[in-house]
């Protein structure tokens, strides 16, 4: 079902996997302003999105059951590659946009100009000062054949999907994201207790929510 201001022909592809080992806890279920990672990022999806699947490396525990379609990693052991190429696999639509979800403040906006920023790409990533972010980006299925023989071969840099011959790939420059989100937090991601007690830091601090 499309609801107001949903982008039609893209999938929304949450990826959580549950393999926190820097944590030492299952991150996905941590809170943040009275709700967990997972249901903040499902949360901001759902508002953009005509459907929203969950790649999970395993079935998500008992009583985490949500009301969107769970997909397991169809090729195993690939981390975030793999759960990529399962969420892309099964999407209705020809593109996703995949978040990770221990990205507590992920953006709406944001996401919606990076989706729109050329319908015809096959990779559209954002380069900040540490790098190209594979873990907020959109895919089209024309790279499913790349991400197989990436997982086959072993190489897990998700990052090498911007430099694949025969993909067509926009950069989307930091300070073009910036007149957005300033400090891009959007792009933060939450891997050890500091780093959540920093995000909560920041979400106490903020006058506003973000749209």
């Amino acid at each position: 079902m499309q609801g107001h201001g949903r982008m039609a022909g893209v999938t929304g592809l949450l990826l959580a996997g549950g393999r926190s080992r820097r944590m030492g806890r299952d991150k996905r279920f941590l809170e943040l302003e009275g709700a967990t990672l997972f249901a903040r990022a499902l949360s901001v999806l759902d508002d953009l999105f005509p459907e929203v699947l969950v790649s999970v490396a395993d079935a998500l525990p008992e009583g985490a059951e949500v009301a969107h379609r769970v997909v397991t990693d169809l090729i195993p052991n690939c981390a975030a590659l793999g759960g990529l190429y399962s969420g892309l696999s099964l999407a209705t639509h020809p593109r996703v946009f995949v978040a990770a979800c221990d990205m507590p403040l992920l953006s709406a906006p944001v996401i919606r100009a990076m989706v729109e920023r050329d319908p015809r790409a096959d990779v559209i990533m954002a380069r900040l000062p540490q790098g190209l972010q594979p873990m907020h980006a959109v895919y089209s299925k024309q790279c499913l054949p790349y991400l197989e023989a990436m997982a086959r071969a072993g190489n897990l840099k998700m990052q090498e999907m911007a430099q694949q011959q025969g993909l067509v790939t926009r950069i989307v420059p930091e300070d073009e994201l910036r007149e957005m989100d300033p400090q891009a937090l959007s792009f933060l991601n939450i891997n050890t207790p500091a780093d959540l007690e920093f995000a909560r830091k920041l979400v106490a601090s903020r006058p506003g929510r973000d749209s």
